[in-house]
């Protein structure tokens, strides 16, 4: 079972979006696959028709009873191979519950541990924001995907989240390869261009060398609950997380940049 987080402490560079297209085409090529929400907000639950202000039985439950067996805290989606371990608004109370107990930051880590004979892969969407939950995300992958808007406002969030990789990495005793994948791509603009730029002159090593680009067919996909793969497979925003994913799996086959131990 791969682990994946999908991470970065600026909102709006496409997290979720990442979430649901990776997994989308994972579960199209036939490949079990578990979506794990994170986010307070719930706006992967919510893609897939849940109302984080309802959801009952999710990753909250694996914090407060983490006795229950966390098969239980999946639910199906409409997709074959695809399901789900919702978000409630209740995990934004986690850090002030739980924060200072030993032991939290491998909540998630164990419960997937679990889970090994049921999904060929796992991706996690996770909150912007630095806390136990975060925590939890990086304690439990094995690869890190940093989507970052191609603008320079996003550029100071992807420096952050560097930094708080480093710092966690080195607090769990593990190396935490990544990808940091440009978002939202707009050819029509300079500002698009010149902060790509930017990222290929810093981050060469750890950049993924395409782009995924603005299409308005992500929204339109949104709207409907389905992953865009599902419904729209030639759109470019498909092809280029296609393609993405196609490095991703491809992992382990060239030398990846780590955060030291």
């Amino acid at each position: 079972m791969t682990i994946w987080t999908v991470a970065n402490q600026k909102g709006g560079v496409g997290k979720t979006t990442t979430a649901v297209s990776l997994a989308g085409l994972l579960a199209a090529q036939g490949r079990s696959t578990l979506l794990v929400d994170l986010d307070p907000q719930g706006s992967l639950s919510t893609y897939f028709g849940h109302d984080p202000e309802r959801v009952t039985c999710g990753v909250y439950n694996l914090f407060r009873i983490p006795a229950r067996p966390a098969v239980e805290m999946i639910l199906p989606t409409r997709f074959t191979n695809l399901h789900l371990m919702p978000a409630s608004t209740a995990l934004a109370t986690l850090d002030r519950q739980l924060g200072a107990q030993d032991g939290m930051g491998l909540v998630l880590a164990r419960a997937l541990s679990q889970l090994t004979d049921r999904y060929a892969h796992v991706i996690i969407d996770c909150p912007p924001v630095l806390g136990v939950l975060m925590v939890n995300a990086l304690a439990a992958c094995e690869h890190l995907i940093i989507p970052v808007q191609a603008e320079f406002l996003a550029l100071k969030g992807l420096e952050r989240m560097l930094s708080t990789i480093t710092m966690i990495a080195r607090s769990l005793r593990k190396t935490l390869p990544y990808t940091i994948v440009p978002t939202l791509f707009d050819r029509r603009t300079r500002a698009s261009s010149e902060s790509l730029a930017v990222m290929q002159a810093r981050y060469h090593g750890t950049l993924w060398d395409g782009v995924i680009p603005i299409d308005t067919q992500f929204r339109e996909a949104s709207r409907s609950g389905a992953p865009l793969p599902s419904v729209q497979p030639k759109a470019r925003g498909t092809l280029a997380y296609a393609e993405l994913l196609t490095e991703l799996l491809a992992i382990g086959e060239y030398p990846q940049v780590a955060v030291a131990q």
